[in-house]
């Protein structure tokens, strides 16, 4: 149960740094003085330390270790989270949050890479299945939280008691075991890292599950850059935005938890055709709404993205595990660069939303229409490759 606590709070650090401060935003744009479009880039320069970070950490975790990184990565967090609960400029705040996220971001790859280490099959997915929900507390508990820390303490207190989350995290890696295979040999890092990434990116069943972990991510981090600013427009407080994240939470828990239920008597082959249809459905629902009617409330969109939430919920676990099973020799390394990819489409998603913000939910459903077609695209590919594979099996048979 320990070691299943600690995957949670590394899977969810990221996001916790994301979404505690969402209700802020507006009170930190007052105090700083500054612009909604500025606030807005520390979400998205956010993410793009989170991508940048995964890179490095991957493969210095195949080589060194995960538990040596981990504290390395939770060093950055803490340092940078502690500036930017005493920044007193945006300049200062934004470079702050680029590096807490380079810290933060040590926790989502390595995670993943220690459940490849000590599970296989089944085991691995049930592990994914039962984290992968959890992760949804956040855009729930943290908004909420976040609220009421800013209530009672200010914006800043939000960001110390995420220096607290990142030193309790330190003291529960010192009681993890090491699980990198670090006996075998060492070869020079880039004929490494040369040989690791030919054979992870050649992997159209990598590939195309990375196309639709991504755009699934990207399509959520859309609405997430976006909605504060359509709330607020809409007349909603930061109490209220907190909490339109519980009823997405909710479904995000039901998706995930319902295919962990579901992995028992259906194959992850099965389920995925299934949920991806859920997905296209609800982004092309979306879409349809905010243009034919300019919704003055958030329910007509709150409703159909739940929807979103339980798909999103359900193809996480299957995506990843299926994007990383094949890799066991460079586990980290398939993880940084699944995860780099993923959150790069989530900065680029986000960073749209950021720049079209006046244009409101027009722009935040637009940007979500498309990610519902890279998905198809990235289906399509891992499905030619298994195909392709059975093709062979029977050709050899």
């Amino acid at each position: 149960m320990s070691t299943m606590i600690w995957f949670s709070g590394l899977s969810m650090l990221g996001f916790l740094a994301t979404d505690m401060y969402l209700p802020a935003f507006e009170t930190i744009r007052h105090e700083f003085g500054t612009t909604q479009t500025l606030i807005s880039l520390s979400l998205s320069i956010f993410l793009l330390g989170m991508a940048l970070g995964q890179l490095v950490y991957g493969p210095l975790s195949d080589r060194i270790g995960r538990k040596k990184m981990l504290f390395v990565g939770m060093t950055i967090f803490v340092i940078s989270t502690v500036v930017i609960s005493v920044s007193n400029s945006i300049e200062l705040f934004l470079v702050a949050r680029f590096g807490q996220a380079l810290g933060a971001c040590a926790g989502t790859v390595i995670w993943q890479a220690v459940v490849i280490d000590r599970y296989q099959g089944k085991a691995s997915e049930r592990v994914f299945a039962t984290i992968m929900p959890l992760v949804a507390l956040s855009p729930a508990l943290a908004p909420l939280l976040g609220a009421g820390l800013e209530e009672f303490f200010g914006w800043r207190s939000i960001f110390v008691v995420l220096v607290v989350i990142g030193l309790a995290l330190s003291l529960a890696t010192t009681r993890q075991e090491e699980s990198a295979p670090l006996d075998k040999k060492q070869e020079k890092l880039t004929v490494q890292l040369v040989r690791d990434y030919k054979q992870i990116v050649k992997s159209k069943i990598f590939m195309g599950n990375m196309l639709i972990f991504a755009a699934c991510s990207a399509a959520f981090f859309a609405y997430l850059t976006g909605s504060p600013f359509i709330m607020t427009a809409m007349g909603y407080t930061g109490a209220d935005i907190g909490l339109s994240y519980l009823p997405q939470t909710v479904a995000f828990l039901v998706g995930g938890y319902g295919c962990r239920s579901l992995l028992t008597r259906f194959s992850a082959k099965q389920l995925l055709p299934w949920l991806i249809t859920l997905f296209i459905a609800t982004v092309v629902t979306m879409f349809v709404i905010t243009f034919a009617t300019a919704p003055t409330t958030i329910w007509p969109i709150l409703i159909p993205f739940c929807f979103l939430a339980v798909a999103n919920g359900a193809i996480y676990p299957l995506v990843i595990n299926a994007a990383l099973a094949d890799f066991k020799n460079c586990s980290a390394t398939a993880a940084g660069l699944l995860n780099f990819l993923q959150t790069m489409f989530c900065f680029l998603a986000s960073s749209v939303v950021s720049a079209f913000s006046e244009q409101g939910l027009y722009a935040v459903t637009a940007v979500m229409l498309f990610q519902g077609g890279l998905i198809v695209v990235g289906y399509l590919l891992a499905k030619h490759k298994k195909l392709a594979e059975v093709v062979a099996e029977v050709a050899v048979a």
